[in-house]
């Protein structure tokens, strides 16, 4: 049995000082962090498939897939309090989002 999960954008990053030759300083001035998410952002999903919400970006919506079933069938990691709450990120390595996700 699967319950409700809410999925709760809480950090945006951007890692320029992972870059350097041979990018330009042009390329790495317009660098931003991701512009999909809004820090504070929510969705809830339902189901034991739960569709990806509409504007949520693909590539993060196949990351936190793992994260996102373990805690719809009540999974937990032991590092998380309380427990049933994990956290998950995007593998954007330069501009990652972090995920809190938790049952509802």
């Amino acid at each position: 049995m699967t319950r409700p999960v809410r999925i709760t954008v809480v950090k945006k990053a951007l890692h320029k000082d992972l870059l350097g030759p041979p990018l330009t300083e042009q390329t790495l001035k317009n660098l931003a962090p991701c512009s999909d998410f809004e820090v504070g952002q929510e969705f809830v999903v339902n189901g034991p498939l739960p569709v990806k919400p509409d504007g949520f970006c693909d590539g993060a919506w196949c990351d936190i897939q793992k994260n996102l079933y373990l805690v719809a069938f009540g999974g937990t990691h032991d590092a998380t309090d309380p427990p049933g709450i994990c956290f998950a990120c995007c593998t954007d390595g330069l501009r990652p989002v972090t995920f809190r996700i938790e049952p509802l």
